[in-house]
């Protein structure tokens, strides 16, 4: 077979731009770290890798809805706390109220008092938690869920909870229909109590000049018994607090571990090996240095360069 001097020298020029080619390939994975930069370069990996990262993606944003469930719970469970201590107060007042001593002027003082609770418990009723939304929203609610009317204090919130999208069910508002109207009502199985409701009558009564001692001391009865099952009733709600956030930390730790597998997944797929890299690299360099070596040698053996002589 005869093999031209042509052929040789564009043989020699090929291969050495071939090799050329790949060291810079090696040279760009090693500043890059990456072993896949384009599909291209391993279209499994590459495929593996984009899924890795949506899942890495997805366990992000679950991990921010989670945070602001957390949030919501916390500032929810603050609030409960503080309606308990308005109703601890409330309580007591009632207690002094049957002070048999007491006459219209300090039952109506009392009443006064009894106002004043109400409406800071209404406030503590629509406390929002500094996103737009409302604690006690249910499922949502443009306004402040719970309004005076003619009747008493009705919900306008729309009933249930409203969940945060975090893959778990982590609440983001509370009914607050089932935690301020309808605590059970300890003398009528089934029935419930409103605390506005409750307050109302206490307040009404207390105000209402000349009663005697007996229907006096049975408004006070009343209103501790009813102001009692109203408080258990927010201790209960504050524990279902107290639980989501619990339960939001063992969520957490779930979406951490799914976000460093996913983090583990696509480094596998795309990054790059230094220590076999740089082996690879010096390999390749070595190689190019021994192409450019020949192609200078095979320059010099045409029959050119033989006639000079």
């Amino acid at each position: 077979m005869r093999i031209s001097s042509a052929y040789a020298f564009e043989t020699s020029l090929n291969n050495l731009q071939r090799r050329q080619s790949q060291l810079t390939e090696a040279q760009e994975q090693l500043t890059s770290g990456k072993r896949v930069r384009k599909p291209s370069d391993d279209p499994a990996a590459a495929a593996a890798a984009e899924r890795a990262l949506a899942a890495e993606a997805r366990a992000t944003a679950h991990l921010r809805a989670l945070n602001e469930s957390r949030n919501a719970m916390q500032q929810t469970e603050t609030a409960l706390g503080d309606a308990g201590d308005l109703m601890q107060r409330a309580r007591e007042l009632m207690v002094a109220a049957g002070n048999g001593t007491f006459g219209d002027s300090e039952r109506r003082s009392l009443a006064e008092a009894l106002r004043g609770i109400r409406d800071d418990l209404l406030a503590v009723a629509n406390r929002g938690d500094g996103a737009g939304r409302y604690l006690f929203g249910g499922q949502g609610s443009d306004q402040p869920p719970l309004r005076d009317a003619p009747g008493g204090v009705v919900y306008d919130g729309a009933v249930g909870q409203l969940n945060a999208a975090a893959g778990e069910v982590t609440p983001l508002s509370i009914d607050g229909a089932a935690v301020f109207l309808q605590a059970p009502d300890p003398s009528s199985p089934g029935g419930t109590v409103s605390v506005f409701n409750a307050m109302d009558t206490a307040i009404n009564e207390l105000l209402t000049p000349g009663r005697p001692s007996a229907d006096v001391a049975l408004t006070v009865s009343n209103a501790i018994t009813q102001f009692g099952a109203v408080q258990g009733n927010f201790s209960g709600w504050r524990a279902r607090a107290g639980e989501a956030l619990n339960r939001a930390d063992g969520i957490e730790n779930r979406l951490g571990q799914r976000q460093i597998d996913a983090q583990r997944d696509r480094s596998a797929a795309e990054d790059l090996d230094l220590v076999a890299a740089i082996s690879d690299f010096q390999s390749k360099q070595t190689g190019y240095d021994a192409a450019l070596k020949t192609y200078s040698l095979v320059q010099r053996m045409s029959l050119f360069d033989y006639m000079k002589t």
